[in-house]
This record gives structure tokens, sequence and C-alpha cells, in this order.
């Protein structure tokens, strides 16, 4: 495959991920919406964890999360993160970097009120990161703000959505004898224009 077509055709990043993303969750039985974000601390130690993409648009990956995380104060501090979707059921994987920055509004309200009741009064019972006692004192946190906040909670304001903007994307799929196929697109900022290279594996 020299040239870019197949899986790989088209001429936007996010269309192409979008479409991969739609195969996967034919193929994938648990969450093929999972990336390993990473991120890194003030002092530069790297992390990373499982999150949800909800969302692709025409210009960036959205998740959400508690603010006052430990994953949320490494975004906020860094201005940056990078992570990965990988699908063994297509071997097939897409890597993104790039420049992150809150998603704090409307949208952020609409995909809370889509949640189960459950999982809204979950984000307000927990101190993401925090050291928690014991289950059991959890559960009682739950049944307090069930208590307080009833079956339509707002959305807490510790918790919303970040917008990762891509300054590279590489699509990458496995191929015979460990010969991928690899081709990353990439830009020097967020909206100026894609240059696209072949990879070796």
């Amino acid at each position: 495959m020299s040239e870019r077509d197949g899986i790989f055709a088209g001429t936007d990043p996010f269309v192409i991920a979008g479409r991969w993303l739609d195969e996967a969750r034919e193929s994938e039985s648990n969450d093929p919406n999972a990336i390993a974000l990473a991120t890194v601390d003030v002092d530069g130690m790297p992390n990373a964890r499982m999150v949800l993409l909800k969302e692709i648009e025409g210009g960036a990956f959205v998740f959400y999360t508690n603010y006052e995380s430990a994953k949320a104060g490494e975004l906020d501090a860094a201005g940056k993160a990078a992570f990965v979707m990988h699908w063994k059921s297509l071997r097939r994987q897409i890597r993104v970097r790039g420049i992150i920055t809150r998603e704090n509004g409307p949208q952020a309200d609409e995909y809370y009120a889509s949640r189960s009741l459950k999982s809204r009064l979950g984000a307000w019972a927990s101190k993401q990161s925090q050291p928690l006692s014991s289950r059991s004192a959890l559960m009682a946190e739950v049944a307090k703000v069930t208590a307080k906040l009833g079956p339509n909670p707002p959305r807490p304001p510790f918790w919303g959505g970040y917008r990762l903007e891509p300054t590279e994307i590489e699509f990458w799929a496995d191929g015979a004898f460990r010969l991928h196929d690899r081709f990353r697109w990439r830009r020097d900022q967020a909206g100026s224009e894609w240059q696209v290279q072949r990879l070796n594996p």
C-alpha cells in the first residue's frame, strides 16, 4: 500500500477516526471508545489511565472527568496531552497528541444530562483521586447526595469536559510479518494545514 487508500482513505483525519471508531463498535465487546490518556505532573513524571472518549468533533476529541482529579490538575497545568486508542479485534490503533482546553459549557451540560441517574449522582459523591476510607463511606455519600439533589441533579461545578485539539494524529494498522502500515498527520498548530507522511513500521 504505497498510497493512502482503503481504511486510510480520506482528507480529514477526524472523519477517518470516526469511521474507525464506528467499525470498532461492531467488533469490540467492551468500551470501543476507551483511550489510554497520558499526562505529566508538575515534576514531569508521566501518568496514564483509561478514560472514555465521548465525542469526535471536526477539530477535537472530547472526554469528561472531575476537575478536581489528579488527571485534571495535570491537564490544566501542562495544557497538552496524548492518548492512544487500540482495538485488538481490528488490529488497529490511533495515536493523538495536542493541546488541551476545558469544555465547561452547554456541551458538558448536555453530556452530563445524558448519563444515567446513578452516574450523575456518583459524579457528585466521588472526590476523585482523593483518599477514601472505605467503600461504605463512598456509598453513604451517594445516599446523602441522592437525598439532597433528587432525581434531576445539575452538573457539578467541579465536573466537565476536556477538548484535545491535535497537532499530530497517527493511524496504525497491523501488517503481515510485522510490516505495519502507519500514516502520521502533523500540523504546526490547531487549525493549520495537515501534512501526511507514511512511516516505517
